[in-house]
């Protein structure tokens, strides 16, 4: 098993250095480009949306249930939903599940293409399948961080409507709460996080995809492995990162 993995680890680098070996023409490839937009990033607003708001109004509402001291000041409400959704939830959280949607959609129909023996024809025809296929989902997830910072607006959002609907805490003190001790840099430590994430979310999905062999069956269990290990890689760079760039 540990042949295995090493073996796998060793092959996903080697394919990273072949998707730059033979560039695909730039007027196809902008069109290509343009397709995995739409697929993995416009494609995916609307869980995430969905998600963030509500799990900020969880975590507003459960942090006002938990604050039974009268002598805690209710604003800290605010404090925590801002640090729970821009330092985990929004960056690692959302990616998690996206190595579900996204991952799952990027091994399956790669996966499809090996299967089909779409790819042999793009090697017959003199292209770099490698390239075609995984290069323009790598340049589409530059975008990603576009999508978490729409989870972060809308998990605060989410987070002062179940606060003060709820009537946990009032407007005033939700926004004071939002603004005390702020760092900037925590905002850009979840920006650094989510670009190696979406880094991780167009890679190894499309290596299990397109090193699979097998039939149709095996596309399923491709993609379900696909997910256990991006979701595994997005934990383990989490925790190196925070580590890195928070402990001092």
């Amino acid at each position: 098993m540990i042949k295995t993995g090493l073996t796998n680890i060793g092959q996903y680098f080697i394919m990273l250095k072949e998707i730059f070996s033979k560039m695909t023409k730039w007027k196809v490839m902008k069109e290509l480009i343009f397709k995995e937009i739409d697929d993995l990033i416009i494609g995916s607003l609307g869980i995430v949306c969905f998600l963030s708001f509500f799990v900020g109004g969880v975590v507003a509402i459960q942090t006002a249930l938990n604050l039974t001291n009268p002598l805690i000041p209710k604003y800290l409400i605010g404090f925590a939903t801002r640090q729970s959704v821009i330092l985990e939830f929004a960056p690692t959280f959302i990616s998690i599940i996206m190595a579900g949607k996204m991952g799952s959609f990027i091994t399956s129909s790669i996966g499809t293409m090996r299967v089909t023996e779409q790819i042999d024809a793009l090697e017959v025809m003199g292209i770099s399948s490698l390239n075609y296929l995984v290069f323009p989902k790598m340049v589409a997830v530059l975008l990603y961080p576009f999508v978490i910072g729409i989870s972060m607006f809308l998990g605060i959002l989410g987070g002062w409507f179940g606060g003060v609907m709820g009537n946990f805490v009032t407007s005033e003190q939700f926004i004071i709460g939002l603004q005390d001790t702020f760092i900037p840099f925590h905002i850009t430590y979840a920006f650094i996080k989510t670009t190696l994430f979406g880094f991780l979310l167009a890679t190894i999905p499309s290596y299990f995809g397109y090193y699979m062999k097998g039939g149709a069956l095996e596309v399923g269990k491709a993609s379900t492995t696909a997910f256990v290990w991006t979701s595994v890689a997005i934990i383990l760079t989490n925790y190196i990162l925070t580590s890195l760039l928070l402990s001092n």
